[in-house]
């Protein structure tokens, strides 16, 4: 049983990837998704939407996809409302744009798709919280077919044009591929706080704070003990957390010292990472 929580006003912050070529993925993130471009400078550009930073690419031309590591499952762009999602699979279906699934998972509706680096990108609206939950207080979370019908019915007969990802938009979560289901349940409970919110059949888990349905989910579907990618992978840099101010996290660092877990503190924040190598910068929104 752990005996510290982190603060219930964490949130994710950005998603930090590592791609190759900095025009095509723009030209995706931008022209497909609906982020908008707030700064480039070289190689490294940073997107979001609302004034809201969700992305930072980082571009070098040797860097190579390789599959079967621990890192990156999907990263989930949380949209306000089901109409937000409604225009965002228009625009998927307008450019012709491959997806890899579909889902109702009772407590959001989701469209799947990889990058053009294969990196897995989640885009999903939540349901009311007072819905997730049956009558026993347990949480009502699966996988279902995705009523597409019903969700482009939510923007039928509207102006087909499209200004891109609403105010509003956040990063709901992040999903990781790991080496050890239960080394990685042990960190994020009892190293960062997370709460346990439910295992996901023998290779899957989902972590959250304040009662979300889940900030982080943990898998082994690479493989029990894949390895960590190599420095000249594309793919997962790092992810962040947002912390709502300096007292959360002194007391994170004071759990991370009892409990003998290294990081590093950069002044703003501190980094760490997961028993398999996934970069966590942890910090106070600023």
């Amino acid at each position: 049983m752990t005996d510290f929580s982190l603060s219930p006003q964490t949130t994710p912050g950005r998603v930090v990837l590592a791609v190759p070529d900095l025009k095509r993925s723009l030209d995706f993130y931008q022209n497909v998704l609906g982020f908008h471009l707030y700064r480039q400078e070289g190689q490294v550009a940073t997107l979001g939407a609302g004034q809201r930073d969700l992305l930072e690419l980082h571009a070098d031309p040797d860097l190579r996809r390789l599959k079967g590591t621990t890192g990156l499952y999907h990263f989930a762009i949380l949209v306000p409302t089901r109409r937000d999602l409604a225009f965002v699979l228009r625009r998927i279906a307008e450019t012709q744009t491959a997806v890899s699934g579909f889902a109702d998972h009772l407590v959001s509706e989701a469209i799947y798709l990889p990058d053009p680096d294969g990196n897995g990108i989640e885009i999903y609206c939540d349901r009311p919280p007072e819905t997730w939950r049956g009558p026993s207080g347990n949480l009502r979370m699966g996988t279902e077919p995705l009523d597409l019908g019903g969700l482009l019915a939510e923007v039928a007969g509207e102006d087909p044009s499209w200004d891109g990802l609403p105010a509003g938009t956040r990063l709901g979560h992040v999903h990781l591929h790991v080496a050890d289901l239960e080394a990685a349940i042990d960190f994020y409970r009892e190293a960062l706080g997370l709460d346990l919110v439910m295992r996901y059949g023998p290779g899957a888990a989902f972590l959250s704070a304040g009662g979300y349905h889940h900030h982080v989910g943990i898998n082994t579907w690479n493989g029990e003990g894949a390895p960590k990618p190599p420095e000249n992978a594309t793919g997962l840099r790092y992810y962040s957390l947002h912390l709502p101010d300096e007292a959360a996290l002194a007391s994170l660092c004071r759990n991370l010292d009892r409990k003998g877990i290294a990081y590093q503190n950069n002044g703003k924040g501190i980094w760490l990472q997961d028993p398999s190598a996934n970069r966590i910068l942890v910090g106070p929104l600023s």
